[in-house]
């Protein structure tokens, strides 16, 4: 055949085009498939059960189907024939795609057997592989189209509806049919499609028997060759990693596979020769099922068996595959497991040699794309088998629980080659320059016979290759050698005809050198899609139970926990599975992609969170012991050493003292928090591997999955701390859960040299959700545990007198009861839990627990002005007269409800006092943590006189407030008591109701004396009914009252003064003793409510209640108190 008509025929060029175009048609095939087979993606035509019995009409009748004749059966058709056109459109035109396809495929064929093409994947690599490639999509898309069930209805129901529409009938719709007919029987078609192919089919086969045999080995036969050992052959490790066969080394032995296993699957005739029988059942041993795309596979002994059992002449062809079939049940999971382990420690080799020496990429690239190739190939082989188990006597054959060490090395593998990309451009360019160049034009001028027309070709490879140089690199340049590559894909195709001017069967030395500088140029220019050609693993997207299996596997096996992160790096390679042709995936790719990282990332992170917690916890309990409350067991010993030492035979077992877990005597027992720090340490290598990485456009971040994870059990395990118990009221002391939260963040921050995360920012999250009343889950937090427990356990108990405030101790004090179980308010409420309070919750926390006192103060306040109007008249009357003590003594029987207004009122006083308390405990904290800041504000307070606007005094005071620096108008109270105000009467009556609410409790006063209670206690500095708490109640609702109504406070306080030691000083002349009984304890109210504010002076007292009352009622109080404690005789 001349030259010319070669260059005509293109077969380069077709080879190129039909197998992309042979792959987008296999993949919109498939996706059919898929989407047929899948309730949720069904095509609507499919779905509508009115169609239901005009599809199985149609699917009887394929392909005698008349669409006009049969208008009563297809009436459904015929109403819906618009949509069932548009809807089943594409996948009818994919079909119409496949038909094109197998046209051209069978005109390419008969081309290349006209033209006797030569072929051998070691010489004329491009040109073998295109062939191979399209014999084996060919099959794969006739065996795919036999699989998709609802083929005959897809066409069936688009031919109806476009004939019902357009009046006449699809134009290729009678082929198609045809097509669809005569691939029923998909195997034995394509037998007799492919006899007149035979002998190039056989050479194509033929020229992969000694390389299929050097690369299909087993791992002893690898080992005993050193292979990809730098250090087997030290000598030499600097040498270039080179071969006559550079392609042949890193390509897939699972795509060879494809190649022998289909191929004499579609021409059986081939199997004459003995070279093609050996190299037929080498594969059949070594496999048992082979891909056809994706997650399609082919049970390659059955399908074989079937095929040849029902052929003549093939008897022993089927005893050798039924031979081949119990050889590869009983032995190639074994083989592939050897394979693993051995690639395992030889990737794990070559991986830690090249990140130490980077400079060895560059010499060696060739070893590492063969590595990756080769991990490659048995990691697919393992997924696609585990999902296809079979009943085998090692199970454990296709369950590896170390695959994510393989995964992670070929990971690694992939990062090293990318970050050495300038290293490999720069050796690889001057390898082309100074040395292909040179050796290709050697062996140009030693050809024999060389034509003009290819020595053309060829010279000008030379001259490119020539004219690298450093300095394009260097500048990075881009460098586009893709047209050097496709014209020697032409050259190849041109001298591999029979008659070629320049046969490359007789001059293998010129395809060899090509193929070794076709490899070096794609390291130039075309890096990535050499990755994706050695290492893509995006099938795996299709195999996400036996990808799940392998990753639970792994994270069960504590060894492997370091590599568990190579499973949501896996996800990044799921995007390479998409194709131009098929866009519809996208979106359920996508899914699946981010859906099982997510899944993966989760679990890493949980089992992480979960360790640290744990350790947390293990920290908390060790931190426990050192608290104070569990050294009275040895102070108590220790008193009693000097003691008896008769020692009970029942006696308690000593404890531990702390520290003692610190004490071994052997290394290698190890303890719980070992375990712990070992996981911890394992995981975190995991999530440290990348800072972050890529899944379909979405940018992952392992280290913010552990972030979250801990956000919420922190945020758990600090609310656990608090131990809070609704029904029996039970909190945990502030000072412990402030121990205990120490303890955490302690630990979370040394998480710092382990894991790539901001530790602090987590902490002070969390910390700060803590002090709202709920955290991002919508759970409660802290402060609103403390708040709840102390308004509803502390409070009401102090409302009851269980529990009084003692000024001497600064804290609530329970008050002793026979029968009830021991509760020491002072444990919750002293000035130390206060501090810790105000740490735990911190400034917002405690607003908000003002915020709900203050809103009870409120509520009790409105309750106190309905008693007032109640009492209106009574009380005017008594403001009137308040100089005729005769007139009052008359007055004060007619008033109702004094009892519950000096309840409520001393209610208010002991929420006013609890807040004092934890304003103090909050003033500390912040002077510790803010002293800068502190100082200015306590000046601002100093500051401001009786002459200083209301509004900026108010605005100093809440500032102030926050701080917890005490102020003489408190400002929450004012706003609580202004807001009740707006929704009151007219403001003239709202005043009037605080000045005669002051009234009705100056001339209750003496009612306290009556109360056996009222009895003041020097130990406590208070009363046991917790009266002493009106002095701060009187004075702040006072001052917020007379604020919102913008009256003088003092002039009022002064009217109170005066009221209250008036009635006061009646009680001397009160007849009755028994209502007088308590009169000093009670006077002693004056000199409290002088102290607590700072508008009333002692001198103002004087004028109203002589000093000598007050020192005579300290005497006798402190002589009663006295007397009380003196033991009986």
């Amino acid at each position: 055949m001349a030259l010319p008509s070669v260059y005509q025929h293109k077969l380069a060029e077709k080879l190129t085009l039909l197998n992309e175009r042979g792959r987008g048609v296999l993949v919109r095939l498939y996706h059919i498939k898929k989407s047929c087979g899948d309730a949720r993606t069904r095509p609507p035509p499919l779905a509508d059960r009115a169609l239901e019995p005009c599809a199985r009409l149609l699917h009887k009748r394929f392909p005698q189907l008349e669409a006009r004749g049969g208008a009563a059966q297809l009436g459904p058709v015929h109403k819906a024939r618009g949509d069932i056109a548009r809807a089943l459109a594409p996948f009818y035109h994919s079909f119409v795609d496949l038909l094109e396809f197998r046209d051209h495929v069978y005109e390419l064929l008969n081309t290349i057997d006209a033209s006797d093409c030569f072929f051998d994947i070691n010489v004329n690599y491009d040109f073998t592989k295109g062939y191979l490639d399209l014999i084996v999509t060919y099959v794969s898309l006739v065996l795919l189209l036999a699989r998709t069930e609802e083929r005959r209805v897809l066409i069936g129901l688009y031919h109806c509806a476009h004939e019902m529409i357009h009046g006449t009938s699809e134009p290729n719709f009678a082929r198609l049919a045809q097509m669809v007919l005569e691939y029923d029987h998909p195997l034995k078609k394509l037998a007799e499609e492919f006899g007149p192919h035979t002998k190039a089919v056989t050479s194509a086969l033929a020229s992969l028997h000694f390389l299929f045999a050097r690369r299909n080995q087993g791992a002893e036969q690898w080992r005993s060759a050193q292979l990809l050992s730098l250090l087997g052959t030290a000598g030499t490790m600097l040498s270039p990693a080179s071969s006559d066969t550079a392609a042949c080394e890193y390509l897939s032995l699972e795509v060879m596979e494809r190649w022998i296993i289909l191929g004499f699957l579609a021409c059986p005739a081939a199997l004459a020769g003995a070279r093609c029988q050996e190299l037929w059942r080498r594969a059949l041993q070594g496999t048992l099922r082979v891909t056809l795309l994706r997650d399609e596979s082919l049970p390659v002994h059955r399908a074989t068996e079937e095929l040849l059992g029902a052929m003549k002449g093939f008897g022993k062809r089927v005893a050798d595959v039924k031979e081949c079939k119990e050889q590869a049940v009983a032995h190639s999971g074994a083989l592939h497991r050897a394979r693993r382990g051995y690639l395992r420690g030889a990737l794990r080799e070559l991986e830690a040699l090249l990140a130490d020496q980077p400079g060895l990429l560059a010499p060696k690239a060739l070893l590492v794309f063969v590595a990756l190739s080769l991990a490659r190939d048995e990691l697919l082989w393992l997924a696609r088998h585990a999902e296809h188990v079979t009943k085998t006597r090692a199970p454990e054959d296709f369950a590896d629980s170390h695959v994510a060490e393989l995964l992670l090395l070929l990971e690694r593998l992939r990062a090293l080659v990318r970050r050495g990309a300038p290293l490999l451009r720069r050796y690889h360019a001057a390898f082309l320059a100074r040395f292909d160049a040179l050796v290709l034009s050697d062996v140009l001028q030693n050809l024999s016979v060389c034509p003009e027309e290819e020595s053309v070709i060829l010279s000008a490879f030379v001259r490119s290759l020539s004219a690298l140089s450093l300095k394009e690199v260097d500048d990075k340049e881009p460098l586009d050698f893709a047209p050097l590559r496709l014209d020697w894909f032409r050259l190849q195709a041109y001298t591999s005809v029979a008659k070629a001017a320049l046969p490359l069967s007789s001059n293998p030395d010129v395809g060899r050198v090509m193929n070794l500088i076709v490899f070096h140029t794609k390291l130039l220019d075309s890096l990535e899609d050499l990755l994706a050609e050695t290492s893509d693993l995006s099938d795996l997207c299709f195999y996400p139970r036996s990808v799940e299996k392998m990753f639970s596997a792994t994270m069960e096996e504590p060894s492997m926990l370091r590599y568990s992160i190579a499973f949501p790096l896996l996800c990044s390679h799921f995007s390479h599975c998409l194709h131009p042709m098929c866009p519809e995936e996208y979106p359920q790719l996508e899914a699946t992609a981010l859906g099982l990282c997510d899944k993966f990332l989760e679990e890493i992170a949980r089992q992480a969170s979960t360790c640290i917690m744990d350790a947390c916890a293990e920290q908390h309990n060790l931190s426990e012991q050192l608290l104070p409350k569990h050294c009275a067991s040895t102070v108590s010993k220790a008193r009693n050493k000097k003691a008896t030492k008769q020692m009970s035979k029942n006696r308690e077992p000593e404890r531990d003292k702390p520290g003692t877990e610190s004490q071994r005597k052997d290394r290698t027992l190890t303890t719980n928090m070992d375990k712990l720090h070992l996981t911890l340490s394992e995981l975190s290598l995991s999530l440290n591997h990348v800072p972050n990485f890529t899944v379909f456009e979405h940018t992952v971040t392992p280290a913010e999955y552990l972030s979250s994870h801990l956000e919420t059990r922190f945020a758990k395990a600090i609310v656990a701390m608090a131990a809070y118990n609704q029904a029996t009221q039970e909190v945990a002391r502030p000072s412990e859960v402030l121990v205990g939260l120490g303890a955490y963040t302690t630990f979370i921050h040394s998480l710092g040299h382990l894991v790539g995360l901001d530790t602090g920012r987590l902490v002070r999250g969390v910390l700060l959700q803590q002090t709202q009343p709920r955290d991002a889950a919508g759970e409660q937090t802290l402060t609103t545990i403390y708040t709840n427990w102390y308004l509803e356990a502390l409070l009401r108990q102090a409302s009851s007198s269980a529990i009084v405030l003692a000024p001497a101790l600064q804290a609530f004090a329970t008050v002793p009861r026979d029968g009830e179980p021991g509760f020491s308010a002072a444990e919750f409420s002293d000035i130390a839990e206060m501090r810790a309070l105000a740490e735990l919750i911190g400034p917002y926390g405690m607003k908000f627990l003002s915020d709900n006192l203050m809103w009870h103060v409120g509520s009790q306040v409105g309750e106190l002005k309905k008693l007032v109007r109640e009492n209106m008249d009574t009380l005017v009357q008594l403001r009137a007269g308040a100089t005729k003590p005769e007139q009052m003594a008359a007055l004060v029987p007619r008033l109702s409800s004094a009892d519950n207004v000096l309840k409520r009122m001393t209610i208010v006083g002991e929420i006013l006092s609890f807040r004092a308390l934890a304003q103090q405990g909050l003033r500390e904290v912040f002077s510790q943590h803010c002293p800068f800041l502190a100082g200015p504000i306590e000046c601002l307070v100093d500051g401001v006189t009786p002459d200083t606007d209301m509004q900026v005094a108010l605005s100093i005071f809440e500032v102030a407030s926050a701080a917890g620096i005490p102020c003489e108008i408190d400002p929450a109270l004012v706003a609580v008591l202004a807001s009740s105000k707006t929704e009151g009467p007219s403001p003239e009556e709202d005043y009037k109701v605080a000045c005669l609410l002051l009234v009705f409790v100056a001339v209750a006063l003496p009612l306290l004396a009556s109360d056996p209670a009222s009895v003041y206690n020097t130990e406590m500095d208070g009363y046991n009914n917790n009266i002493h708490c009106l002095a701060k109640a009187i004075i702040h609702v006072s001052a917020a009252l007379f604020t919102i109504h913008k009256k003088n406070i003092e002039t009022h306080l002064k009217e109170f003064l005066v009221l209250a030691s008036t009635s006061l000083l009646q009680l001397g002349q009160e007849p009755d003793r028994a209502r007088a009984r308590n009169r000093d304890s009670v006077c002693l109210l004056l000199q409290l409510l002088v102290a607590e504010s700072s508008f009333l002076t002692v001198d103002m007292l004087e004028r109203c209640f002589p000093y000598v009352l007050l020192r005579n009622a300290y005497r006798e109080a402190c002589r009663e108190s006295l007397l009380a404690r003196a033991p009986a005789h």
